[in-house]
């Protein structure tokens, strides 16, 4: 066995070695079978490195010209200078692998900037418009060309990069600080700088588009930001936006100047004062520092009084919730995550129903009452009543007990039963009846395709019709328009709904997915699932209970604004579009992301423009609260740095949801056809401004260098299982389209392009903690079947789901190792569990890379893990060898670098750009 610190080794056998591994021009392998290139050709790898030199030499020698009074030193704040040189590689990507932070270097010079200083009556500085913009030496970021064709396989840690940085200097904010521009973790903007007019935008075919996340983890005490609750609340008068870290203060601090609409504003006496009325510094405020800000809102911003949290359960208890185990495995769940529910002002109130071909309510009384619980049939389902509207929704503190005791005796109450219908719309009315005064949250769970009363379903004939031009209009549309109408009225009332379906028949995900789409839900769905398959149990259990525990607020709009120039034009996600630029969500999930679009309606004649995001909602501890997110970007008449600006993954992520709104209001086709056409216009954008056309022994196709990931992503985005060129059923298809339209960044990415790890060869420290006491995990591998040895260990993670890969001819050491067997065929394949193999340190470094990659503090998702192995000399005996090949191609479908009846491989795709933009 293995010992701590030292790795074992497990060669291949005695046979020769995969003869791919040693074809032509794959030569320089490293440890993980992956070709180690830096992107640069030697020659211009040394041209690179002289001007760097020269770069580096100049800005040392830079005069900044900026006014030198020093700040008094209990003003100064503690900001970290990168070496220039670190900040020039980090600008253009010349090399691979610098460390992801927090926050997005700025571009502070090293040297000759002595930092800002405030006169010494009240702390006020000198206006910052007295400052000879002439005399300050701009940044940009450098533009670095590369040959997308000599880039295989694919960089693929630029995928873990940050963006390309923002270049803000330091005297464009009050206090400088890297927190002063939103993290980008918050917001991405597809161009880190601006171009100055539409023109120049238009020419280089590049999108222009925002990528926010408001909410980082599922619960909102969690790395929260800066929380202003003095209730000041200091906003332009013209524009509305928010003070933030980017204004500037005129006549000695007396007025603000705004700087979206440059409108000069009152400063109100409050903001030299504390909550005690005690004169303090303003600079000190996080609100002049922080560009993610949580304000605790004055009494202007509450329509009404803060009300309870409410959730409603309706729960599927007909034949086929009974037969799969689901209505057992959700009440189950629900009783244990009654502690984990948000009740932070201990107001929360639930309400259940149970639903078949009729409704069965319960009145739960408070336990300090005489009375027993009561359940109250309503049959007529045509016009649905609330027998008892008064009490059938009770306070989840005072009536515990009760609660926990109905939901121990539901089961039993519906065991046997042998009705199929289920009433859906019916529920889904009357729970709108309950909660309209107070607003809140419906959750359904169901097995059932709803077939009974308004809001009735068919099965759709799917034959012949998938992968088909018709496939978007008879197949993904909604097929009763009261999956919409009735989102209208859910929206006026504050009222979100969630669903979990969970069924092993057609459950027209299309459909359902409009009600929790509209309302700033969530749509799960779990196909084939059976409460006998403990890992059935245990994905919906992780995903329903993590789900119930997260933090959601209520009563929420979020708008964006930009600065003069700049409009919103279209948004993506889940929400109801109230009006122009204002998303309203019923509820505010924390696990997912929306992206904005936008439109430049005027010339930005100013060297920096800004992007605000705001935020109203009700927390669940009965306070309306506003975050605020700001970002300052530069602005540029250089179509070269707006290249060198661009956002790789932010631009995918636009693009996506592009395709996904084309997927479902034209044809998955069309889709695939947006997506080509946007890269081959960019490409050909690229090379028709920043290529000179006498470029010897031919064009190559190039892209700069913190594009070189995109053409890789979009070829990849049209193999996922929302866009492939596939028959694939239809509530599967409407799923992966519902989850990139809603996933967080980071996930969308690992869904489009999945992590693979060779396992086998990891370094000594991945698998165990390291110094953050976090478990370490090997460094990824390209998505191409030349990276997989015959004899290998493989982890393969899309975002939803896991597999774990062993070549077919994978030495017996490995095999005991991993699963504690003898040979391969005593394995057990599909959906699996890693067994504990005793002695074995290789074993638990495996277990542990599992669970870390499964421990999301963001996400509600559980992944699955699948055990597979390759092809065999004996396959033909194995009994299951139909099943094992279904699996198999499942799990290579992960390989999205090559090619497939899916798709080209990459560097097909590219020559036929490369084809197309030399005709």
């Amino acid at each position: 066995m293995s010992h701590k610190h030292q790795k074992r080794v497990y060669p291949e056998q005695q046979f020769q070695a995969d003869p791919m591994q040693s074809a032509p021009g794959m030569q320089g392998m490293g440890a993980n079978n992956q070709i180690y290139n830096t992107g640069i050709p030697p020659q211009q790898q040394q041209q690179f490195n002289e001007q760097l030199d020269q770069t580096t030499q100049a800005m040392n020698n830079m005069n900044m010209g900026i006014p030198s009074q020093p700040i008094p030193q209990q003003q100064q704040p503690n900001v970290m200078y990168p070496p220039q040189q670190q900040q020039l590689q980090q600008q253009g990507y010349p090399q691979q692998g610098y460390p992801q932070q927090g926050y997005p270097q700025q571009g502070y010079p090293q040297q000759g900037y002595p930092q800002q200083g405030y006169p010494q009556q009240q702390g006020f500085g000198q206006p910052q418009e007295a400052l000879n913009p002439d005399k300050v030496v701009r940044q940009h970021n450098e533009l670095y060309a590369i040959d997308l064709l000599s880039e295989l396989p694919p960089p693929i840690s630029d995928l873990s990069l940050p963006p390309p940085p923002l270049q803000i200097p330091a005297e464009k904010m009050l206090v400088p600080s890297e927190e002063a521009n939103a993290s980008s973790d918050f917001i991405r903007c597809t161009l880190n700088a601006m171009p100055k007019n539409n023109s120049l935008l238009k020419k280089t075919k590049l999108p222009l588009g925002l990528v926010i996340r408001p909410y980082q983890h599922l619960h909102d005490d969690n790395c929260p930001p800066p929380l202003d609750s003095s209730m000041l609340i200091v906003r332009c008068r013209r524009c509305r936006i928010y003070i933030n870290p980017f204004v500037s203060f005129l006549n000695g601090g007396n007025k603000w100047r705004c700087n979206f609409c440059r409108l000069a504003n009152d400063v109100p006496a409050a903001l030299d004062r504390d909550a005690m009325n005690n004169q303090i510094n303003r600079y000190d405020r996080d609100t002049l520092r922080c560009g993610v800000m949580e304000y605790l809102a004055p009494k202007e911003y509450t329509v009404r009084q803060p009300a309870p949290t409410v959730y409603v359960f309706i729960l599927d208890v007909s034949q086929a919730a009974q037969k799969n185990g689901l209505l057992s495995t959700s009440v189950r769940t629900l009783l244990d995550s009654l502690d984990d529910l948000p009740n932070h002002d201990e107001r929360t109130k639930i309400s259940i129903t149970c639903v078949d071909n009729a409704l069965h309510y319960f009145a739960i009384p408070e336990d300090n009452e005489p009375e027993n619980i009561q359940m109250l049939d309503v049959c007529d389902i045509d016009e649905p009543f609330n027998p008892r509207p008064d009490n059938l929704i009770t306070s989840l503190k005072d009536a515990r007990q009760n609660i926990e005791k109905l939901l121990g005796q539901i089961p039993q109450i519906f065991e046997g039963n042998i009705m199929s219908k289920f009433a859906l719309g019916p529920a889904l009315k009357s729970a709108f009846q309950m909660m309209r005064s107070t607003g809140g949250k419906i959750i359904v769970i169901s097995a059932t395709l709803p077939n009974h009363g308004i809001g009735k379903l068919q099965p759709r004939n799917e034959k012949g019709v998938s992968n088909t031009p018709k496939e978007t209009s008879q197949l993904l549309s909604c097929q009763d328009g009261f999956y919409k109408s009735f989102t209208i009225d859910c929206n006026k009332a504050q009222i979100g709904i969630d669903l979990f379906l969970a069924s092993s028949s057609y459950i027209d995900f299309a459909s359902l997915s409009n009600l929790s789409r509209y309302t700033g839900g969530q749509t799960h769905m779990y196909p084939g699932f059976t409460a006998g398959d403990m890992l059935d149990v245990t994905k919906f259990s992780t995903e329903f209970s993590k789900h119930l525990s997260m933090d959601t607020s209520t009563e929420a709009v979020l708008r964006a604004r930009g600065s003069g120039g700049l409009r919103m034009h279209s948004f993506y996600g889940h929400f109801f579009n109230r009006q122009s630029d204002l998303l309203a969500l019923s509820t505010v999930p924390r696990d997912q992301s929306y992206v904005f679009e936008m439109t430049m309606d005027d010339n930005l004649v100013m060297p920096y423009c800004y992007v605000q995001v705001a935020a109203l909602l009700t927390s669940n501890n009965s306070q309306r609260r506003i975050r605020v997110i700001t970002m300052a970007i530069p602005t540029t008449e250089n179509i070269k740095e707006v290249f060198a600006s661009a956002d790789q993954l932010a631009m995918t992520d636009f693009y996506t949801q592009k395709a996904v709104s084309k997927a479902m209001n034209n044809s998955i086709e069309d889709a695939r056809e947006l997506i080509n056409k946007n890269v081959l216009d960019i490409l050909n954008a690229y090379r028709k401004e920043t290529i000179s056309s006498n470029t010897p022994g031919g064009i190559p196709l190039q892209l700069c260098a913190n594009l070189r990931m995109f053409p890789l992503l979009m070829n990849s985005l049209k193999k996922h299982p929302a866009l492939m060129p596939s028959v694939l059923s239809s509530d599967h298809r409407a799923s992966a389209l519902n989850y990139l339209e809603s996933a967080p960044l980071k996930y969308l990415i690992k869904a489009i392009y999945p992590t693979i790890y060779a396992l086998h060869e990891m370094p000594d420290d991945a698998g165990l903690p390291g110094e953050d006491g976090s478990i370490v995990l090997p460094e990824p591998i390209n998505d191409t079947i030349i990276s997989l040895t015959k004899y290998g260990l493989y982890l393969i993670d899309n975002g939803t789901e896991l597999f774990l890969w062993i070549g077919g001819e994978a030495i017996p050491e490995l095999i005991s190792d991993v699963f504690g067997k003898t040979n391969l065929f005593e394995i057990p394949t599909g959906k699996s569990e890693l067994p504990i193999v005793d002695g074995s340190e290789f074993n638990e470094k495996v277990r542990n890379i599992i669970n870390k990659i499964r421990q999301h503090d963001d996400v509600v998702t559980y992944q699955v893990l699948y055990i597979v192995y390759g092809p065999t000399v004996n396959e033909a005996q194995n009994p299951n060898a139909q099943a094992l090949r279904s699996l198999r191609m499942w799990a290579l479908s992960n390989l999205v670098e090559d090619k497939s009846q899916i798709g080209e491989g990459y560097r097909d795709y590219l020559q036929a750009m490369k084809s197309k933009l030399n005709k």
